[in-house]
């Protein structure tokens, strides 16, 4: 797992994303634990089925702290789940 976040840290594309005031604010009101509910929740709607709707394109950029994670860590899309080696290739249950 370290060999991968330090992959990551190197991404220019995955070490740019960073939460903005929006996403900071939202988390302080929220609370951690209500974030990490809602990722379980965005987990289990957009990536777990085999053939999610607009896979690729499923997670918005911004908007909510765990959008911005889930770019960050190559987990925002099946398609970078494969690449990345973090969790099912696309089409798989």
């Amino acid at each position: 797992m370290e060999m991968l976040f330090e992959r990551l840290a190197r991404s220019r594309f995955r070490s740019r994303f960073r939460l903005g005031m929006k996403e900071r604010d939202y988390l302080d009101t929220k609370g951690r634990a209500v974030i990490e509910s809602h990722a379980t929740d965005f987990v289990r709607q957009r990536l777990a089925p085999a053939q999610p709707k607009n896979d690729g394109r499923q997670t918005p950029m911004r908007g909510h702290p765990a959008f911005v994670a889930q770019h960050a860590t190559a987990t925002c899309c099946r398609s970078c789940l494969a690449k990345w080696g973090t969790g099912c290739p696309p089409g798989a249950p």
